[in-house]
């Protein structure tokens, strides 16, 4: 199995945990020998997504798709997203009998409802009939599995997610000014689902440093910014820097699947101060690396008291290579050998 044909309908330049996690795999697996056929919305005409404006959606691609997976000739077949390219990339492999897998990543139904009230039920039976004619689909925790387990879900493998241990190190000197201790820090998108103003609204001492921008961002600014340091979106080395300032990462979503970005703070030495739920409950040590509960305040307080080292080995047991070898093990070959 030597050719892997990825369809997603989030890529870059977007920015939120598929894109990343893509990001991450897709080097690993080219140099492994696997060729990556990646079918992605830039190759389509688009429109922006409602209510999310940096992302879009590919339109009329069912016959490109189809011609693109024929051409490929894969070894392998995985469904990425349930936006239209995943069905597209789904109506095609079963007129033409080829398995694949799907991989369940965010709650995205949850995500709608923030916003469309009502449409919660539908969404969830669309959802489990993409997955239903899957041959596996992969999600990245025992504790996700087993709630996909309880609402009619079948056929579910475990594929753990990672960190770059090698780009997410704290710099003990970051070319930025320095800030009002202690730093807590929040990053991730501003957008309703990630319950960015339960951080924005916390009274805590020092500084509340925000990485992260969206839809939101100016409203949100407008409201907060007296409290709070704002300083947008930021990448790879640029993004340790600003991590290295702060001290604790409080994070208040509560409509996680797994949450990146409590393991790239942790790879970072910041313990981490998040609502006791999926995600951060799969992955935090309560009074070790971090404390869960409905106070983030308080939890983020006694987060200062926690060991930079204790949090940085918590990631180390986060691979990338681990990551690439439970997916490759899960695919399903198109043709019998």
């Amino acid at each position: 199995m030597k050719k892997i044909v990825l369809v997603t309908d989030a890529w870059l330049p977007q920015v939120n945990g598929v894109v990343r996690v893509l990001h991450a795999l897709k080097p690993i697996l080219e140099a492994r020998g696997y060729e990556i056929v990646l079918i992605e919305p830039r190759l389509f005409r688009t429109v922006r997504m409602p209510f999310y404006p940096e992302i879009r959606l590919a339109l009329f691609a069912r016959r490109r798709v189809e011609k693109m997976i024929e051409e490929a000739r894969p070894d392998a077949v995985c469904l990425v997203t349930e936006g239209p390219l995943g069905w597209a990339a789904r109506s095609v492999c079963m007129k033409r009998g080829i398995p694949f897998t799907t991989w369940y990543h965010s709650h995205f139904q949850l995500y709608v409802d923030m916003r469309l009230r009502g449409l919660l039920g539908p969404i969830l039976a669309l959802l489990r009939r993409f997955h239903r004619a899957a041959v596996h689909t992969m999600v990245s925790t025992e504790h996700l599995k087993q709630e996909l387990e309880s609402l009619g879900y079948a056929n579910i493998v475990i594929v753990p997610l990672g960190v770059d241990t090698k780009l997410f190190v704290r710099n003990p000197s970051p070319p930025l000014p320095p800030l009002p201790k202690p730093v807590f820090v929040y990053f991730s998108r501003l957008d309703p689902e990630k319950s960015p103003e339960e951080f924005l609204k916390l009274d805590l001492p020092g500084t509340k440093l925000v990485i992260g921008d969206g839809a939101n961002r100016a409203r949100l600014e407008a409201a907060y910014g007296a409290t709070n340091t704002f300083v947008g979106y930021k990448h790879g080395t640029e993004l340790v820097d600003w991590l290295s300032l702060a001290d604790v990462f409080v994070f208040p979503s509560r409509t996680e699947t797994f949450g990146l970005v409590v393991v790239e703070a942790l790879a970072c030495g910041l313990p981490v101060a998040a609502h006791k739920v999926m995600g951060p409950r799969d992955i935090i040590t309560e009074g070790k690396d971090g404390y869960l509960g409905d106070d983030l305040k308080g939890a983020a307080i006694k987060c200062l008291e926690l060991s930079r080292e204790d949090c940085r080995a918590k990631a180390l047991r986060y691979s990338w290579e681990r990551s690439a070898d439970a997916f490759i093990q899960n695919l399903v070959p198109v043709r019998s050998k």
